[in-house]
């Protein structure tokens, strides 16, 4: 089929027609579809909103079952041929599935109760979510036993140097952002999801070990190569198996749990902080450090009794096992071949896509993955630079700046952990509900607060310590129940679903880097940010950044809540400038009803979704 001419700025159109099934001996050259890429509309100025459509609304009744049985006859999978039927029928326009006279009342009631019972799902669903917990609690843990740690092998190791310090605390998220992440395609190719979460949970006990500083940092950059892939992977393998309903909730529970995680690491520098025992040294760090290695092993012998999953079978032609994997993630057989060819007509698509094409070239050159990226960069870029994983890392620092003692700091920043986890819970409903993109808006300005509450509290003179030490305390934990539902499970959760499939792993690899690579430069920069500018000030810098991210959010950010995996090509088609354009039209609008409490018109809206 010939190329036709684009504009790269426009939504993509699309059309359909149906080849000889015996042209070839392929099914993609017996269901051929002309899926032109981003079409210029005659007039953009006439209508600003963005079609959003399903790659099988341009087919007849008729052509569509035609489509089905090529699919079912090239796949061995025609003893299921009726009920790939209806589920072509349903994902063809699944609001009108009432109206389905091939339907029987059951079938119908079970597309009911996918939207009044959304949490009522198989136990395999549910048992793949507690796999990818586990391994978001292994995340976490391994980012914050660093907390406790640090206040006993500096000591040890007599490391004074403040960015010596903050290299030995950062070095693995440098390996993650520069190595590990980039190991994430070829570990997804060769040994699928799961072969990659469980390769990744192999955690290294070097750093118990270390006898010098520069032995403890290599064992930490170590460690980077199993944080990047882990992250990277996760949240992929997490919105790929769930449904659309309720896929946001599910992959933003890696966030949650990672939050637990971080919980535990906490716990853990509490719980070892005075262990001493004569002819051993930092008994207690390593002690901190060893128990990060606990979460694995549960990881490690769960992952392989979960499916894998079923994009992942569909991308290697191994349907039986994608459709055998769907059974045991939906609720019903109807629902497993309804899912399975909607999957596959949407990976016609990327296979089209992929063809020829330079993967790394085309995410930054062809406009929709380009904005996907760009989006995917903000939201990771942001997760560090509102200032959380100072307050990870350093906040027993923080604390004993304020005039804690070390016993104290440690205890208070244990609360900063249990907070975070409590308060990233909402998000589990709020983020389906309520939007990723409002979630956003909601808490960037409130960081912004708390961020300057906490670095004003500096001020309060010794001779009022505990009114500092109170409002230190307060500010950080403010703030850090703010941030749990916000930018703790957006990033992740945004990003693993805005890349289309063919550059998905990619993408990933790309967003993941972003974070742990501003994540280092965090861990790096802050000890020496609070010696050059005080508290005040390095609080007030990340204070900053939030509002920054307010302004970016609301003029550049698309909502991505409640799309399916393939509807969100189209939402990241429509420009950028576009997007501008609309917020800013609708500023006036906002004002007029949540400022002067006025009564105006129904919203605009920037979509229109069929």
């Amino acid at each position: 089929m010939g190329e036709k001419e684009t504009d790269p700025e426009a939504p993509i159109q699309e059309s359909h027609h149906v080849e000889s099934a015996s042209s070839d001996g392929k099914l993609e050259a017996e269901i051929a579809r002309d899926w032109s890429r981003d079409v210029k509309p005659k007039d953009e100025a006439i209508n600003a909103n963005t079609k959003v459509k399903n790659p099988l609304a341009g087919l007849t009744r008729e052509e569509l079952f035609n489509d089905v049985e090529i699919f079912a006859r090239q796949k061995d999978l025609e003893h299921i041929l009726p009920e790939l039927k209806k589920g072509a029928l349903i994902s063809q326009n699944p609001k009108i599935f009432e109206e389905l006279s091939d339907l029987s009342e059951d079938e119908k009631e079970l597309l009911r109760r996918e939207k009044t019972h959304r949490w009522h799902q198989p136990f395999m669903m549910y048992f793949m979510t507690i796999l990818c917990a586990g391994s978001a609690i292994v995340q976490g843990m391994d980012q914050t036993a660093v907390n406790g740690a640090q206040e006993f092998y500096f000591e040890e190791f007599d490391v004074t140097n403040q960015w010596l310090r903050g290299l030995i605390n950062g070095a693995p998220y440098l390996c993650a952002a520069v190595i590990g992440c980039w190991t994430t395609a070829p570990l997804n190719k060769w040994f699928g999801r799961r072969g990659c979460i469980f390769i990744s949970c192999f955690a290294t006990f070097w750093m118990c070990a270390a006898h010098t500083w520069w032995n403890l940092l290599l064992g930490r950059f170590l460690l980077g190569f199993a944080v990047g892939a882990k992250s990277t992977t996760t949240p992929v393998y997490g919105a790929e198996c769930s449904p659309a309903n309720i896929r946001g909730a599910l992959v933003m529970m890696w966030q949650m749990w990672t939050a637990f995680g971080i919980m535990l690491g906490y716990i853990s520098s509490v719980i070892f902080m005075n262990v001493e025992r004569d002819g051993l040294p930092g008994l207690n760090w390593r002690l901190m450090f060893g128990s990060t290695a606990i979460p694995p092993m549960f990881v490690c012998a769960q992952v392989y009794f979960c499916p894998e999953s079923p994009r992942w079978y569909m991308m290697r032609n191994r349907y039986h096992e994608a459709y055998a994997a769907l059974c045991k993630l939906r609720p019903s057989t109807l629902q497993a071949a309804r899912d399975l060819y909607y999957i596959h007509s949407a990976l016609l698509v990327e296979e089209k896509l992929r063809e020829g094409k330079q993967l790394w070239r085309e995410m930054f050159t062809v406009p929709r993955n380009r904005r996907a990226a760009q989006s995917s960069f903000f939201v990771m870029f942001m997760q560090q630079f509102c200032g959380v994983n100072a307050i990870m890392y350093y906040s027993s620092s923080m604390f004993q700046d304020a005039g804690f003692s070390r016993t104290t700091a440690l205890i208070t920043s244990l609360g900063c952990g249990i907070t975070n986890w409590v308060f990233a819970l909402p998000a589990v409903y709020t983020i389906d509900t309520f939007g990723r993109r409002n979630l956003l808006l909601t808490t960037f300005p409130l960081m912004s607060l708390f961020l300057l509450f906490t670095g004003f509290s500096f001020y309060i003179p010794d001779e009022q310590e505990n009114a500092r030490l109170a409002c230190v305390a307060t500010g950080i934990y403010l703030y850090m129940i703010v941030y749990s539902p916000g930018e703790g499970p957006v990033p992740f959760t945004y990003s693993a679903e805005a890349f289309p499939l063919y550059i998905r792993d990619i993408g990933m690899s790309f967003a993941t880097a972003t974070t742990w690579g501003f994540n280092f430069i965090v861990s790096l920069t802050w000890l020496p940010l609070v010696e050059a500018f005080s508290p005040q000030g390095a609080f007030g810098w990340y204070a900053a950044w939030n509002l920054f991210g307010w302004i970016t959010c609301y003029f550049c950010l698309p909502e991505t809540k409640a799309l399916s995996l393939e509807e969100l090509d189209q939402v990241f088609s429509v420009p950028t400038r576009q997007h501008v354009a609309h917020y800013t039209e609708m500023l006036p609008w906002y004002f007029k009803k949540y400022i002067l409490r006025g009564d105006v018109p129904p919203q605009k809206q920037l979509y229109d979704y069929e």
